[in-house]
């Protein structure tokens, strides 16, 4: 106990660091503003198809390494697939969202039928403008539902997908009068936003908001405001959208010294909980459920990237296995429409990294999402990953 008391008495310097592993990506500005279809230009299946790989190449340090990662992916991807043939053209952005602009526009002149990438939410938008003329579709690492939409796909996991997911499973089990505890910045917001709209449409109930900003300060205060929220209004879960990296730990310890019990109190988490692995180790969290990709999916995926680049990949590699996987399983059905926002959007989705997916038709994707707790400062899977989707195939 001295140990967590020493932490929280220290100045919550992780508070301001990003939301979640992939919020470089999600939490920019930024609005899709092209209204192309994204028809696709026609495919000739019996050739190979040219394309078109946006990675950060150019930029920091650490965008060098994630570009390097996202390509090592893709060309990963283009070895499992069979009877089709993929023409990759890698071109870097250096981060910035008009260099990937000029990027999108100059693969497409080059030919690229398909563009994979960019990873940022700005550069993503600014890449589907670039080609929006020309019907080519985008489908982009990044998780912003704002630059979704049009001729832009968003491959990453976003808050709307994760938070719809728990929210199906808490209304399974009854734990269905949802009260959600969320930081003032915009990260927070649009998890707020997410998960009173998956209360909405699986017919959850909202025990209310409580919000705090990014200070220690906000955050102890923010406690006893939660405490009778919840009991006032009959609430039977919690649902946060902070993350390992910010205010969990703080969380974890103070709302059960409040009065709300694991024991009785469900917790939900809108960020992995594993991640660290260190955070498995809070008694606040115990018992707590959150969302992760199929783990037979991703430990498969894993092993075979380590296999092939000596080490093991980070989350977001594994977007460009996906995006080259839809582009093989649509092509190989052999239509010439096999690149258009319709067979993109097909209902049963394609088996990417880790998991099942499919995209949306306003931009976004749903993954096949396991649901995990923590027992024994382990994580225990509650309700397995989907392995399909329902719908017709390709």
């Amino acid at each position: 106990m001295i140990a967590v008391l020493n932490t929280i008495r220290k100045p919550l310097r992780l508070l301001i660091l990003p939301f979640v592993a992939l919020a470089l990506a999600a939490c920019e500005p930024g609005i899709a503003t092209n209204m192309n279809t994204g028809s696709g230009p026609k495919v000739d299946p019996n050739k190979p198809v040219p394309v078109a790989l946006l990675v950060p190449r150019g930029g920091t340090p650490g965008d060098n390494q994630l570009a390097q990662e996202l390509e090592n992916a893709a060309r990963l991807a283009i070895r499992d697939l069979s009877g089709v043939q993929i023409d990759l053209r890698v071109y870097g952005t250096g981060g910035n969202a008009a260099v990937a602009g000029t990027a999108a526009a100059q693969a497409v002149n080059d030919g690229a039928q398909i563009i994979i990438g960019p990873l940022y939410g700005e550069a993503a938008n600014a890449a589907g403008n670039a080609v929006a003329a020309q019907g080519v579709n985008v489908l982009s690492f990044s998780n912003n539902p704002n630059i979704a939409g049009g001729n832009v796909f968003a491959l990453g996991q976003g808050f709307g997908d994760t938070a719809d997911r728990l929210v199906r499973y808490a209304k399974s089990t009854g734990k269905d009068n949802i009260l959600i505890l969320h930081g003032q910045d915009l990260a927070g917001q649009l998890g707020r936003d997410a998960i009173l709209r998956a209360i909405a449409e699986n017919g959850a109930k909202n025990a209310g908001t409580i919000d705090y900003a990014l200070s220690q300060e906000s955050v102890i205060a923010s406690v006893p405001r939660a405490k009778a929220a919840y009991d006032a209004n009959g609430a039977d879960a919690i649902f946060l959208t902070t993350s390992s990296a910010s205010a969990l730990p703080l969380f974890a310890q103070l709302l059960p010294e409040a009065g709300l019990p694991v024991a009785s109190t469900q917790y939900i988490g809108l960020t992995r909980w594993d991640i660290p692995a260190q955070t498995l180790a809070l008694p606040g969290v115990q018992g707590g459920w959150f969302a992760l990709p199929d783990p037979a999916a991703a430990a498969a995926f894993s092993q075979r990237y380590s296999a092939a680049y000596g080490q093991a990949p980070t989350p977001i590699a594994g977007l460009a296995f996906d995006g080259i996987a839809a582009v093989g399983a649509l092509v190989r059905s052999g239509k010439s429409n096999a690149l258009s926002a319709g067979r993109l959007t097909q209902s049963a989705g394609f088996r990417g990294a880790n998991g099942v997916f499919r995209l949306k038709k306003d931009g976004t994707a749903e993954h096949g999402l396991a649901v995990a707790t923590i027992r024994n400062k382990s994580v225990v899977i509650v309700d397995p990953a989907p392995r399909a989707f329902g719908g017709v195939g390709f």
